[in-house]
């Protein structure tokens, strides 16, 4: 395995430490490695989490191949962690006055060139500012303050909860809320925030208060009324806070029964575990994997589940990080794999710098000799200085112009400091600096001259204001519940009447309705795809037909969604086109048949050898395992390479328990 240097950190989030093989050096990734290696040292890294997908390509040339994985499902199935389950809620919001939205933007944005409207539109026009808004969170600290009262381990105090915010103004609002709603005392912001007057030096320009101004003081608020004493002493105490708030959570569960957080304590194996976790952020992979552990750990006998409730439409999101980490995503690297990339990577690097360069030099070359300030303004701007007319024929120039910077540097970044790694010479390398600090002044100064540098400070409180007045919100829907009954055994029960289940606000939305539905059979052909691969395989293959041929436009709604109806019944049916021989009767023989043997003579052995071998309550017991395991081996080819996959098949099947 390859040494990283001693800038770069660790890849795999989590880290526990690396153990020489050969020389007992202990070095722990995360703090980098500060000590020569001794040569043909080994170093091992232990991962609870490692890192997939785009992140792949680090973490292998670090440090090589897996050499062992303990997956999710198998941490479960023994015990270590607990199952988890899966809420998806939804809060409806609609915009009660487009007129007069328009109207204030309007007003407020008098004297404005049409860029700079567009800049300000684009930094609030968000979904994150969106679902930020008050009407919204109120929803959601509605739902967790009652589900305090009705739901397992959270109505008589001895579980906790944990809710993810989209940012650290969020956090501060809900806490603000909760706070409001008498739950002082019993909630508490951990986030990565330390209070500094510094930080909101400039923020109050008279125009109202920013979003920092509001984190600023409910945080000091937040830490006087824990400490009892002034905010200006209680904000020197931040470390001892967040410290004793986390013992409080672990140890005091009734007392300190909910934080509020946005990135601390999701990740590390020394964040406290909880009950539930609610989030209203969006996530993804690694991330969210590790975010979800905070509830599937085992902390008392009454806890069955780790409890997830997502309103940001997590489900697919979730679904493949779970799928990530109890499948062959986590297999071992083949040498081909790590040969070559830091080699490729560089040369993919150099090519994104030289095209970023020769666009804004193509860009810029037209500008007048010097090109100087002047000659820039005159190009991008306008020639008589102030002219309405040719500031906005010449925004377009300057639209490219801002992109282009942008995009330059990016690229320059992402390898500023392997240029000559990368193949440039030293003056060279030394050239492209000059060059991208050169560009970035044109950028800057042409703002300046077309009056497109404004602060946008001046506006926030007015924005924020026009999301939290103008944008309001229903109450909170479930959208998917997989604890009891879900949408896909309603769907087999009911057919089409099962949409009538579905919220107003997903019911009336054709696509919404058609994305809950194919999210509901995704999940059912995860969960199943145990109990007889080759059938679920071939559902999901459907499914995906079905919504490609949705893209396309190639079918009608109505029968697009009769098409998934009809996908949903025969994936709850556990229905299939496949012709069994008449032996087959129940589920377990069929899902053997389809599991393809070239004789079918042994399927039939094999059906009755485990009937025969298998011991009372066996599935889970080792012992008792293995004498199943025997009793297969003894039936199929000596040859056969897929016993793991078989051997697991046969235990998910009820026929065979």
């Amino acid at each position: 395995m390859s040494r990283p240097s001693a800038a770069r950190r660790c890849p795999f989030s989590g880290f526990l430490n690396c153990l020489s093989s050969l020389f007992l050096n202990v070095r722990c990734c995360d703090v980098g490695w500060n000590t020569p290696l001794l040569p043909g040292a080994m170093f091992i890294g232990f991962t609870g989490t490692p890192l997939l997908k785009a992140d792949k390509t680090t973490s292998i040339e670090t440090f090589g191949s897996f050499i062992h994985t303990y997956k999710f499902d198998e941490a479960v199935a023994d015990g270590v962690v607990l199952d988890l389950r899966y809420e998806a809620r939804n809060i409806d919001q609609a915009l009660t006055s487009h007129a007069q939205v328009d109207q204030w933007f309007d007003v407020k944005t008098q004297g404005m060139t049409d860029l700079t409207k567009a800049e300000l539109k684009k930094r609030w026009g968000t979904m994150q500012k969106v679902v930020s808004a008050e009407p919204r969170s109120k929803r959601i600290v509605q739902d967790v303050l009652l589900d305090m009262e009705l739901r397992p381990r959270l109505m008589d105090a001895r579980g906790n909860a944990m809710l993810v915010g989209s940012s650290i103004y969020q956090a501060c609002k809900f806490y603000e809320m909760f706070v409001q709603a008498g739950f002082k005392g019993k909630v508490a912001i951990v986030t990565s925030y330390v209070p500094s007057a510094s930080d909101i030096a400039k923020e109050d320009g008279g125009h109202g208060a920013t979003e920092n101004l509001h984190q600023y003081e409910i945080y000091r608020q937040m830490l006087a009324d824990y400490f009892d004493e002034p905010a200006d002493k209680a904000v020197l105490r931040v470390e001892e806070f967040e410290k004793d708030v986390k013992r409080r959570f672990k140890e005091e569960p009734g007392q300190m029964r909910l934080l509020i957080v946005v990135d601390k304590l999701l990740t590390g194996f020394d964040a406290p575990s909880a009950t539930y976790l609610y989030i209203d952020k969006k996530m993804r992979d690694h991330g969210l994997f590790q975010a979800i552990c905070r509830v599937n750990r085992l902390d008392g006998d009454d806890k069955e589940y780790g409890y997830i409730v997502d309103y940001q439409d997590l489900f697919n999101s979730l679904e493949g990080a779970i799928t990530d980490y109890t499948s062959g995503a986590l297999d071992g690297y083949e040498k081909k794999d790590i040969e070559g990339l830091l080699k490729n990577r560089t040369v993919q690097e150099r090519k994104d710098l030289d095209e970023a360069l020769e666009r804004i030099r193509a860009l810029c070359e037209p500008v007048a000799p010097p090109k100087e300030t002047l000659q820039y303004q005159h190009y991008f701007c306008a020639k008589n200085a102030g002219d309405p007319d040719q500031l906005k024929k010449n925004e377009p120039k300057r639209v490219e112009l801002y992109k282009s910077v942008s995009s330059l540097v990016r690229a320059f970044g992402v390898i500023a400091n392997d240029l000559v790694a990368a193949g440039y010479t030293d003056h060279q390398a030394a050239s492209i600096k000059k060059e991208v600090t050169h560009y970035v002044a044109v950028r800057d100064e042409v703002k300046l001259g077309a009056g497109e540098n404004v602060d946008f400070k001046q506006f926030e409180a007015g924005m924020r204001f026009l999301l939290d007045t103008y944008i309001q919100a229903g109450n909170s829907e479930v959208v998917a519940n997989f604890e009891d009954v879900g949408l896909v055994e309603l769907i087999v029960n009911q057919g089409m009447a099962a949409l009538d289940v579905l919220p107003p606000g997903i019911k009336k939305n054709k696509d919404a309705a058609a994305e809950t539905i194919v999210n509901n059979v995704r999940k059912t052909i995860v969960d199943e795809h145990a109990m007889n691969p080759k059938y679920y395989e071939t559902m999901s293959s459907l499914l995906d037909a079905l919504i490609e041929q949705r893209r396309e436009q190639a079918i009608e709604y109505k029968e697009y969604l009769e098409g998934l109806i009809a996908l949903a019944t025969k994936v709850g049916t556990k229905e299939s086109d496949t012709v069994y021989p008449e032996w087959a009767k129940n589920g377990a023989q069929k899902a053997l048949v389809d599991f393809g043997w070239a004789d079918t003579t042994t399927v039939i052995q094999l059906d009755a050898a485990i009937n025969v071998s298998k011991p009372h309550d066996w599935v889970g017991n080792k012992m008792k395992e293995k004498v199943v395991a025997i009793a297969i081996r003894k039936v199929i080819p000596t040859d056969f390479d897929r016993f793991d996959e078989l051997f697991d098949l046969v235990r998910a099947r009820d026929e065979y328990r």
